[in-house]
């Protein structure tokens, strides 16, 4: 392989990396006990590992190439999606995580069986696996595997290939113990290599005086007024915590390392660690496309080459290939995490609920590894296959279909845990017809056809309010059906207080406060 970006030190570098890794990976995987699972691992994750898992699952290539682009066009403004989720993640932290591990789940679809029965567990099971493949796998394998195919200039299929293989053998061999144990090496050296880019960017703007000097005053606002096309401040407010608590409280691969926590406690200050390295993610995925637009605005024309251009610019030799090392990282960690939520629900919700509730535990191993690979190549698939359709961004827009799934997940969860009314045909009624109506509703907004003339609100207001729709439905469903079984009472939360945890919560509120103040 060749690139230009590549030199014979920076593929030295790469790698080193990779062997670390996988060296990593193995230790990992030797210690897991044999025929345990591969799902939760053993609840044996400490705060470290839940929090350097959940934030990097949450990071990509696509996030790191998308807040840079952001950050060059519109400055930190965009960083409230980053820094809004402290409050969804301590919903996580508070209210769903005493709730998953007191009543010992391995998945979400299992929770909210618990509380609606076994249809409800069925029709989410199936919602869960759809959004994994589509959402996790997919669009992340398409994203990265364009950034690896314009670095090494290898075919889609072959970048996707790669990056499977490498995040399904930490998956197959050591499960979500591996993952984790990988992701924490990754995410610390994401840190270090973003950190480096920021510094040595604000050193060549001429400082942070200077750089405060060279951009638009607007650019170190993170409330828009409302007639801003792109970033008005009331439909963040009101529509991001529909996509927030579907994101950060109801989605298996992202809450996974939580419910593998080995305590309450624990689970309560890795969501708290994951909220601190949110805060990170403006100065680290943000700043540096502000940086760019200082150092380079009369010479870029495309804000999405942003990063790319800082790192070609601003880095010698060596450090290129530790940066592609860490945007490799960022892809395994994302799919690594994907992989094992697919393996958790397929195996657990379907095969052994439905098929064969007496398996032995090397029997489901063995059916969670057949799962790995099966999602894997429907991922290859589904990748080739959306990079084949020409003439749209089709990242983009799936991603923003992604977004009208979100107020039936987070309607069902939320009246379900706070309000013991709701019924079993309420939630399975938002599930399905919910979903649906959703979905026509954001395929009308993204192709409008010319006979339809509406004047749309902004995406996030939108979405707000097919979730207030959701939820008045589900209200009128529930008060007019009968009152539903003793299913809730099988809902035990597990209870447990920690001063250290609590300190630790009301610190971040005061900090994310702060910088609100600070920012605005």
């Amino acid at each position: 392989m060749e690139s230009h970006y590549m030199q014979g030190l920076d593929w030295l570098i790469l790698g080193v990396y990779f062997a670390i890794l996988i060296a990593i990976g193995l230790w990992a995987s030797s210690k897991r006990k044999k025929n345990s699972s591969l799902f939760l691992a053993e609840n044996s994750l400490r705060w470290h590992h839940i929090g350097f898992s959940m934030w990097g699952t949450n990071v990509g290539p696509s996030m790191l190439i998308a807040s840079a682009s952001a950050g060059f066009a519109t400055g930190v403004v965009s960083g409230n999606f980053a820094w809004y989720a402290f409050v969804f993640i301590a919903m996580l932290a508070f209210v769903f995580a005493p709730r998953y591990i007191g009543t010992k789940v391995h998945t979400l679809p299992e929770f909210m069986g618990l509380r609606f029965g076994q249809g409800t567990r069925n029709i989410l099971a199936w919602y869960t696996i759809v959004t994994i493949i589509i959402s996790w796998l997919a669009l992340t394998l398409f994203a990265g595997g364009i950034l690896i195919r314009q670095v090494f200039d290898i075919p889609m299929w072959a970048s996707a290939s790669v990056l499977l293989l490498i995040s399904a053998f930490f998956t197959m061999l050591g499960g979500l113990k591996a993952v984790a144990y990988t992701n924490v090496y990754q995410m610390v050296l994401l840190i270090v290599v973003s950190a480096v880019l920021t510094i040595v960017g604000i050193s060549h703007v001429g400082g942070i005086s200077a750089l405060i000097d060279k951009v638009p005053a607007d650019y170190w606002v993170l409330f828009k007024p409302n007639s801003d096309p792109d970033f008005p401040w009331l439909p963040i407010l009101l529509g991001y915590p529909v996509m927030g608590v579907w994101f950060w409280c109801t989605d298996q691969s992202m809450v996974q390392p939580v419910l593998a926590a080995r305590s309450l406690k624990e689970g309560q200050l890795g969501t708290n660690f994951t909220s601190w390295l949110k805060i990170l993610d403006v100065f680290l995925y943000i700043l540096p496309g502000i940086i760019c637009y200082a150092l380079f605005k009369d010479t870029l024309t495309n804000p999405d080459e942003a990063y790319l251009t800082m790192v070609e610019n601003l880095f010698p030799v060596g450090m290129v290939g530790l940066v592609f090392a860490v945007l490799t990282a960022c892809l395994v960690s994302t799919i690594g995490s994907a992989l094992n939520a697919l393996s958790t629900v397929f195996t657990m919700d379907i095969y052994v609920k439905r098929f064969r509730p007496d398996a032995s535990q090397q029997h489901i191993n063995s059916v969670g590894r057949m799962v790995t690979v099966c999602g894997a190549v429907l991922a290859i698939v589904l990748t080739v296959a959306i990079d084949s359709i020409k003439g749209l961004n089709l990242f983009n827009v799936f991603q923003s279909v992604l977004g009208f799934i979100a107020p039936p997940m987070t309607a069902v969860f939320l009246l379900g845990v706070f309000w013991k009314r709701t019924t079993t045909l309420a939630a399975n009624l938002a599930l399905t017809a919910g979903t649906a109506f959703c979905l026509i509703v954001g395929v009308l907004y993204l192709w409008p056809p010319e006979w339809l003339h509406v004047q749309w609100p902004h995406f996030m207001m939108l979405s707000f309010l097919l979730f207030c729709i959701l939820a008045v439905m589900m209200a009128v469903v529930s008060l007019c059906g009968k009152k539903p079984a003793n299913e809730v009472s099988i809902v035990k939360e597990k209870t447990g207080k920690s001063r250290l945890v609590a300190a630790l919560w009301i610190a971040l509120f005061a900090v994310m406060i702060g910088l609100y103040v600070f920012f605005n």
